[in-house]
């Protein structure tokens, strides 16, 4: 089978620089590392081609042999050039490139942080809804929540008055201990402060020295006018307790608004659908239709057809953002009577033989488009 050529197995330029060379190859290497893919022939094969490219790669004379023959460089029997010794262990080459620092943090991720300072708490989701009406006005809303609360009693530090708190000796206050097995490093958690970072002499019974305990209160939430399904709402330093004295997380409220009877939305514009008589449509009115703020006039014109839309500009929802206020549209349906008196029937079968057909022009289009259509 061809090798690849050595560029393209690192994904980099002929020309690129020995330092993106070294930043694909440990791109790479840690994606199909046989460690990280168990089991995965594929996977340990592209491992070795990776380091065999890198190996040639990054050194400057072997690579200008490799841009001038290829792979033929390589080959004792070419004689281009001759190179000492088979390729050395991809497992090496990996251990080289990475140095001294933890295998077990660059290839299943992990920290160096110290567990004993002081950490952020946790932001927290509420998911609350609202009608129409709070959603396009505004409106005032309490909740109640449960969640980790710093300890009253030790003012979150986990500690009884006087007791002393003291870095833990057996992992320096990281929470972790690396221990090393071959080529590898393995992080687990300490055994002495159970990831702590930090030894308690007299642990606050309060929270059994953790510093947090969870209680229930109410936040009074403020819902600005505007929002709608999907709006989210932070609440500053409402989230979890931080640890050791760390700042609260926060709170974001997700709004879910439900729908209206009337009116539908799209953005800070509303969409209304308003019956009105074949009468009203024929011959023009004057109605009113409804409105966030009430009952507004809207004039019908006359030869109004179904499915027609009038626009009533800034009779919307204020946008939340305070630019402006959107408009209300009114789409009008043509509502046909459904039980007519006989004075009435009589009435619309005189209109009718009244009619030639010029009123409905619509109409006497579609019927020409087909008698041409069957001719």
């Amino acid at each position: 089978m061809a090798k690849r050529d050595y560029y393209e197995v690192l994904g980099v330029a002929k020309d690129s620089g020995p330092d993106e060379i070294k930043k694909a190859y440990r791109k790479l290497a840690l994606q199909y590392h046989p460690d990280k893919n168990p089991g995965d022939k594929s996977a340990e094969e592209k491992f070795k081609e990776l380091g065999e490219a890198y190996e040639v790669l990054n050194d400057p004379q072997q690579r200008a042999a490799y841009d001038q023959y290829g792979h033929a460089a390589f080959d004792r029997r070419a004689g281009a050039y001759a190179r000492a010794g088979a390729f050395h262990d991809p497992f090496e080459i990996f251990r080289e490139v990475f140095g001294g620092s933890s295998l077990f943090e660059d290839l299943f991720g992990g920290g160096s942080t110290d567990a004993a300072q002081p950490h952020r708490g946790g932001d927290l989701r509420y998911d609350m809804e609202i009608s129409f009406e709070e959603a396009v006005r505004g409106t005032q809303k309490e909740i109640t929540l449960a969640k980790p609360e710093r300890c009253s009693e030790c003012q979150g530090t986990g500690a009884e008055a006087g007791s002393r708190v003291r870095t833990c000796s057996t992992c320096g206050g990281r929470g972790q201990v690396i221990s090393s097995r071959g080529v590898f490093s393995f992080a687990q958690t300490c055994p002495h402060c159970q990831g702590a970072g930090r030894v308690i002499d007299r642990p606050c019974k309060a929270c059994r020295g953790i510093g947090r305990r969870e209680a229930t209160g109410k936040i009074t939430l403020r819902i600005p006018p505007g929002v709608d399904t999907g709006s989210r709402l932070r609440s500053s330093g409402n989230g979890e307790a931080g640890y050791r004295g760390g700042p609260p997380g926060d709170l974001y409220v997700v709004l879910h608004v439900r729908p209206h009877e009337l009116f539908q939305r799209d953005g800070d514009d509303l969409l209304c659908e308003v019956p009105i008589t074949f009468v009203q449509a024929a011959l023009g009115a004057e109605i009113e239709v409804p409105a966030l703020d009430g009952k507004t006039p809207l004039r019908i014109p006359p030869g109004t057809q179904p499915g027609a839309v009038f626009r009533l500009k800034g009779e919307g929802v204020n946008n939340v953002q305070g630019y402006g206020r959107g408009d209300l549209h009114v789409r009008v349906n043509i509502e046909v009577p459904t039980h007519l008196a006989a004075a009435q029937k009589a009435k619309l079968i005189e209109f009718a033989e009244l009619c030639s057909g010029k009123e409905s022009p619509a109409t006497q289009r579609f019927f020409e488009k087909a008698r041409k259509f069957f001719q």
